[in-house]
């Protein structure tokens, strides 16, 4: 997916993204965010800044109220 520096990413842009990883990978929750910890973010969690990764917490935080 494409990233434009400019603006902050949706929370349900990484809603979507970390189901696509998941399904992709097959893997749980966890994983997932960590495999996006690590490649989207590049290890580094305010890459794309604070916003954007207060909006990936979230979207981790609403993915685990639904059980994956």
């Amino acid at each position: 997916m494409t990233v434009n520096h400019a603006s902050t990413l949706s929370v349900d842009y990484f809603i979507r993204y970390l189901e696509l990883v998941m399904n992709a990978r097959q893997c749980s929750l966890k994983e997932a965010s960590h495999y996006m910890s690590e490649q989207f973010f590049k290890g580094v969690p305010h890459l794309y800044g604070e916003a954007t990764a207060k909006q990936f917490e979230q979207a981790i935080q609403l993915l685990e109220k639904r059980s994956y």
